[in-house]
């Protein structure tokens, strides 16, 4: 597959690029407010490409994935209608919203922590929790947790297994972009759906 190998090649330039840092905060931000592609697709191969600073990545991703849920907590708590409304719109959640609702009343920070780890939109649990009135300390609490373990437990595998996870990457990057993006749609289904 001469499409992806081209791709996986470019990832890595990226991935060891002077800008890869930034580029990596950016995706971790906009990704926990509206942006559809999990920052994972940029940390794995940045991992792989310097295992040494694997851990630093994933505090990169971390804290812009938190200051990017800090955004999407303030458009769901003072500009729901205006801004978030139109981002709910897209995703087509607006009939979900008060499942949501339920979702909170009944595991209020566990539902900001399991969106945080699972492939469900970060960017619905951030909106949302605004728009709900979760309280702000439970939140961040819960995001820094769940997207921590999530962040930190990709950079530690890597870290321990780097050469074998690269390996498996070049060998199979055609089913692992497959995989991806079979969890991001399952992400968005489960949403509808739960």
């Amino acid at each position: 597959m001469k499409l992806f190998q081209s791709w996986m090649d470019r990832i890595w330039r990226l991935a060891d690029s002077a800008g890869a840092e930034r580029a990596l905060a950016i995706v971790s931000c906009i990704e926990s407010i509206f942006f559809p592609v999990p920052p994972d697709l940029m940390l794995i191969p940045m991992c792989l490409a310097n295992r040494a600073k694997a851990f630093r990545y994933a505090s990169i991703c971390l804290v812009a994935s938190i200051v990017g849920g800090v955004f999407g907590y303030i458009i769901g708590y003072y500009f729901m209608e205006i801004i978030g409304q139109p981002i709910v719109d897209f995703y087509n959640f607006e009939d979900k919203i008060f499942k949501i609702e339920a979702w909170y009343n009944q595991y209020s920070a566990w539902a900001v922590a399991i969106a945080g780890l699972t492939p469900i939109p970060y960017k619905v649990c951030t909106l949302t929790a605004g728009m709900f009135k979760i309280s702000f300390p439970i939140f961040i609490i819960a995001s820094v947790m769940a997207r921590g373990l999530r962040f930190f437990a990709v950079a530690g595998l890597i870290y321990l297994y780097g050469e074998k996870v690269r390996f498996f990457l070049e060998k199979r990057f055609d089913l692992v972009l497959m995989v991806s993006a079979v969890l991001v749609v399952l992400g968005f289904v489960a949403v509808k759906f739960f």
